[in-house]
């Protein structure tokens, strides 16, 4: 029983190992992996970021889950792609790492269907430096590192609009470019792939970092981002995950309730103290 629940960390650059290690759960066509007709008895494989994702979904396992009668298995992924595309091909049932905008950009590119379930968490994104104290003392000349996924890079290039360091384009939303900038106030930018954004803070002025990879680095968001996002109203919580079709497997729907359950509400609250903050109920259409 154990060994289904013994986690195993994922390197990007593994892939090999990957689909070695995801052979024992079956393929797409096994009813215990993509949920058809699944048996409320097998475990359900969740693929996760490391920091807040399977943490949280740890302490799941940990606490809640052999009451609720759900056996779950994490699996620790380190970047943005392999979660989805397991989820979609049946290597593992269900993913927790992801926002909507994200989401919907990587479903349109892969010609991938996975769907959100329900949302648990909110990390909002920040500006770092190892240079500066003050949004302010960030001047012309400098250089600036953002994430260079889609998504993610237009949500740093609206975060520091918001605080005047940049100007966008009207309207460009949340899929905003660095063609979108109409002023870049002599900043120069460094496009980066989101993961390895904290490795390179000693070598920029100033980087937009996710959540989940700032706590993973030993920052502190609520103590050590020059600014954060705002949580209200803001899309881009993060949520379980599965492949469409696959919403009703009942140990999905046990998941979901444990994920939105006042223990983990306590567990989020209590952990990160202000960096992950919890965002429950139903994902945006």
């Amino acid at each position: 029983m154990r060994n289904h629940r013994q986690n195993t960390r994922l390197a990007v650059a593994a892939t090999a190992a990957l689909a070695l290690g995801l052979t024992a759960c079956g393929t797409a066509s096994d009813p215990a992996v993509t949920g058809d007709k699944a048996a409320e008895s097998e475990p359900l494989v969740v693929a996760a970021s490391p920091t807040p994702h399977a943490d949280i979904l740890n302490f799941v396992e940990k606490n809640l889950a052999d009451k609720a009668g759900l056996e779950l298995e994490v699996r620790e992924f380190t970047d943005y792609v392999l979660p989805n595309t397991a989820t979609q091909s049946g290597q593992v049932d269900a993913n927790y790492f992801q926002h909507k905008p994200y989401l919907d950009d990587f479903n349109e590119k892969n010609d991938t269907t996975v769907v959100p379930v329900v949302d648990v968490h909110l990390e909002p994104l920040g500006l770092y430096s190892k240079k500066f104290r003050s949004v302010e003392d960030i001047a012309p000349g400098q250089t600036v590192a953002v994430p260079n996924d889609t998504t993610n890079e237009g949500r740093a290039l609206r975060l520091l609009a918001e605080h005047g360091l940049i100007t966008l384009k009207p309207g460009v939303g949340t899929s905003a470019k660095l063609s979108d900038i109409t002023d870049r106030k002599g900043l120069e930018f460094k496009e980066l792939e989101a993961a390895t954004v904290p490795r390179a803070l000693n070598d920029v002025d100033a980087a937009v970092i996710n959540g989940n990879y700032a706590i993973e680095a030993d920052l502190k968001p609520s103590e050590d981002a020059l600014v954060l996002e705002k949580a209200e109203g803001n899309p881009y919580a993060n949520f379980l995950a599965v492949k469409k079709g696959n919403e009703k497997d009942p140990r999905v729907a046990k998941l979901a309730k444990l994920l939105n359950s006042p223990e983990v509400k306590k567990y989020i609250e209590d952990t990160y103290t202000g960096s992950v903050v919890p965002a429950f109920g139903a994902p945006a259409k």
